[in-house]
C-alpha cells in the first residue's frame, strides 16, 4: 500500500504512514489530471511547432537552415 512521510519539523521525527482510499484516489485523480494537462501542452508544442516549419518553408529555406533558426 502507498505511504507518505510526516516529518515533525520541531522534533525532526519521521513517520511514514498508510495512504487513506480517499488519498489514494486523489492522488490517482491527480496523475490523470497531469496527463491530460501535459499531453495538451504537448500537442499545442507540436502544432506550433508545425506552423513555425509552415511559415519557414514559404520564405523559401531549406529544411536545414530552418533546423539552425528553430535550434
Amino acid at each position: 500500500m502507498p505511504t507518505k512521510l510526516i516529518i515533525n519539523c520541531e522534533t525532526g521525527e519521521q513517520t511514514e504512514v498508510e495512504l487513506t482510499a480517499e488519498e489514494i484516489a486523489q492522488r490517482e485523480k491527480d496523475a490523470k489530471a497531469y496527463e491530460a494537462e501535459k499531453k495538451a501542452k504537448d500537442d499545442a508544442l507540436a502544432v506550433q511547432a508545425k506552423l513555425k516549419a509552415d511559415v519557414l518553408k514559404r520564405l523559401g529555406l531549406t529544411e536545414d537552415e530552418a533546423k539552425a533558426l528553430l535550434s
